[in-house]
């Protein structure tokens, strides 16, 4: 039944490919999987091979990907996504020998997979639970590990009718979860080989922020003209929703710098932030140091900055939060400094943990954002203590990725 479900949804993205551009890279990508693997495995090197579903997953896996890398050269990377998400972006990815997208999981493409690219070793990350891998995986008596794995008894494994789904996490070596919680539930249902060893995503910030690179047209937007009473929030991977709710609070509060890098940057979007805007504002492909003087915002409207340019804030808002859920508050909260995120961030423990330390702040609507920027921008120690708080969360839950390669034999 499972294998029926799968080769359904392949032949789903198959069908809907000619007019849908993810369905449609995913078909080419898995298209040349099997070329990619004759081309460029080396039949005589170790491989570690490492899947991630998407381009957060594998930011999460990174830490461990690189620290092996440097550590034990006498292995080799395979690095595999499902999403075009993830492969599209960190194709070239230099910290491993091979990269592809991972075939459907049908007892036929699972075993061509395995026999072109003979793995040593499977690390899989947080959320990868592929029947047909694990299994084949187990036969071939490949050791297969998952990192960084959270557990809820909402999920399909501690359903009443979960049973056959839950003898999937029968086959993995040794799972790796963030916390006790999710070892205390996979104990209630016989699964014993667990450890405890936290988030590899803390070790990725960190390096993050360690290596962070200067943005000067951002420093130089957040300088000019720099008064007393001045706050710089950076709203990092917001969507319309989001900026509904930020956008009116700034337009009435000229103390307030705003930096905005939308999680879509297209021209309708980007159009659309401008229309709600009542003070002045600029695009950084745009500036110039001329134009950015008296500029109130600027609209990031590039990729792969906002990790960096979190640095510049005295406060980060985190989108999502109104829509599937919040992107990665870890990234602002590494600098010290407190975030603000909308309501639905249940599913993220370390969304929950950074409220829970007073590092963090839910919001539910317009008037709640209002009332939250008040009291922060009112009384500053209020908002230095927050931002303490943040920081030192992320500081006091760095080492899994150590903790980890430790327990696995190398």
């Amino acid at each position: 039944m499972y294998s029926l479900i799968i080769h359904l949804y392949a032949f789903f993205i198959e069908l809907i490919s000619p007019f849908h551009k993810k369905a449609r890279l995913m078909r080419l990508g898995q298209w040349k999987t099997n070329g990619i693997l004759r081309e460029k495995i080396d039949q005589n090197a170790k491989y570690i091979w490492f899947h991630a579903s998407s381009l957060g997953e594998f930011e999460q896996g990174r830490p461990l990907i690189e620290k092996i890398k440097a550590e034990h050269p006498e292995y080799k990377i395979l690095l595999t996504f499902f999403s075009p998400s993830g492969y599209e972006v960190r194709k070239n990815y230099g910290g491993a020998d091979v990269v592809c997208y991972l075939p459907f999981d049908t007892p036929y493409r699972v075993k061509k997979f395995l026999d072109l690219s003979k793995p040593v070793m499977a690390i899989f990350i947080k959320y990868e639970f592929w029947d047909n891998y694990l299994s084949e995986l187990k036969r071939r008596n490949i050791p297969v590990y998952i990192v960084s794995a959270i557990f809820r008894k909402e999920q399909l494994f501690f359903k009443w009718y979960g049973g056959m789904y839950r003898k999937v996490l029968s086959y993995f070596t040794h799972i790796f979860v963030q916390d006790d919680a999710s070892r205390e539930l996979l104990s209630k249902y016989g699964v014993t080989n667990v450890s405890v060893f936290g988030d590899t995503r803390f070790d990725r910030v960190q390096d993050v922020y360690k290596n962070t690179k200067q943005v000067p047209m951002v420093e130089l937007f957040v300088n000019n003209n720099r008064s007393d009473n001045q706050l710089t929030m950076v709203a990092g991977s917001s969507w319309q929703q989001d900026e509904e709710v930020y956008l009116n609070y700034f337009n009435e509060h000229p103390e307030l710098k705003l930096i905005i890098a939308p999680h879509e940057i297209h021209k309708d979007h980007l159009m659309h932030i401008e229309s709600m805007l009542k003070r002045p504002s600029i695009r950084l492909s745009e500036a110039t140091e001329k134009d950015i003087k008296g500029k109130s915002c600027l609209i990031v409207d590039s990729f792969g900055l906002l990790s960096s340019i979190y640095r510049y804030g005295d406060l980060a808002y985190i989108g999502g939060g109104f829509g599937a859920g919040i992107h990665n508050v870890l990234e602002a909260a590494v600098y010290g400094i407190p975030v603000i995120f909308g309501p639905k961030y249940q599913k993220f423990k370390e969304a929950r943990d950074l409220l829970q330390v007073g590092g963090a702040f839910s919001i539910t609507d317009e008037k709640t954002f209002e009332s939250k920027m008040e009291e922060l921008s009112t009384y500053r120690d209020l908002l230095e203590a927050a931002g303490a708080a943040a920081g030192d969360f992320v500081k006091s839950n760095i080492g899994a990725t150590n903790r980890i390669i430790a327990s696995i034999p190398l």
